[in-house]
């Protein structure tokens, strides 16, 4: 499957989100390549995107066949984890005269946020990094895949998916370096998405984000800022606030060359004036602070 990439395409950051883990447990980065490993209906697979010349090559390889039937549903897949659906240049149309978001798109045009192979995979993985570091998270994450994950035959361990999760013990999820609070978030996720409380792969296919939201705060231990950043890596939703994001108010801080650090509310208030964009902002405070570091 081709796929075509348009003008200003940052497939970097599509690689350093995919390869944040540098031990290559579930995904590998060569070059202009990732390999990544996915239950795809319940089956394990290796997902290839390789990038070259304003193009991606994506090929599922499922163990017991070599490719999914549903080949629509691979292409949006592909299409929504590289961050095709989302519309940015309305965003850049609309913005680049602003004197403050003018400059964030002017450093990086053309920013869209890569989003997860599946919403499961986006929402436990928020859960996982809350209020540590992304290496901490990164660490756990890695603990949980082996413990749960299916193996593909090309040597890759898959994200598990809600199913494999949901047997697992408090213990199992406490062993893996999971907080009690968040090992019972997680295993709560799960059985919900197992029972059908919460379907999140049907909620892929025009639903609206805001009481996909709603179901979310349902489960205990998901907060405003869990919600906001699971709908952005696990549906490309752009319009959740991140003012609760320490990098992000970071970010804003530099931007405004505010001597005071920015508390969440005075985050949550200049973010407001940007909806329905107010998570792509965050995103593109997001690179602003990699740059200025």
């Amino acid at each position: 499957m081709i796929v075509d990439l348009p003008e200003h395409y940052r497939q970097e950051d599509v690689l350093s989100f995919h390869g944040r883990d540098a031990m290559g447990v579930s995904e590998t980065v060569d070059g202009d390549s990732l390999r990544k490993g996915i239950v795809w209906r319940g089956t394990p697979g290796c997902l290839t995107l390789s990038f070259a010349k304003g193009r991606v090559a994506a090929d599922l390889h499922l163990d017991g066949r070599k490719r999914p039937a549903d080949e629509a549903g691979l292409r949006e897949m592909v299409h929504r984890m590289l961050g095709l659906t989302q519309p940015v240049e309305q965003f850049e149309s609309a913005y680049r005269g602003h004197s403050q978001i003018g400059r964030l798109i002017a450093r990086h045009p053309g920013l869209r946020l890569p989003v997860a192979a599946s919403p499961f995979e986006a929402l436990t993985w928020a859960v996982t990094g809350q209020q540590i570091s992304v290496g901490a998270a990164v660490s756990i994450r890695r603990k949980l895949i082996r413990g749960a994950g299916a193996a593909h035959s090309s040597g890759l361990l898959c994200y598990p998916d809600a199913a494999a999760v949901s047997v697992l013990s408090e213990d199992d999820l406490r062993s893996a370096g999971f907080s009690q609070t968040k090992a019972r978030t997680v295993l709560e996720i799960s059985r919900r998405v197992t029972d059908g409380r919460l379907p999140l792969e049907d909620w892929l296919t025009g639903a609206d984000m805001k009481l996909v939201g709603e179901r979310l705060r349902e489960v205990p231990g998901i907060g405003p800022w869990t919600v906001s950043y699971s709908l952005l890596r696990g549906y490309g939703w752009l319009d959740g606030s991140l003012h609760g994001d320490v990098a992000v108010r970071r970010g804003l801080q530099s931007l405004l060359g505010s001597a005071e650090k920015i508390d969440e509310k005075a985050a949550e208030r200049w973010l407001a004036a940007f909806r329905p964009w107010r998570a792509l902002v965050g995103a593109h405070l997001w690179a602003w602070t990699s740059v200025q570091a």
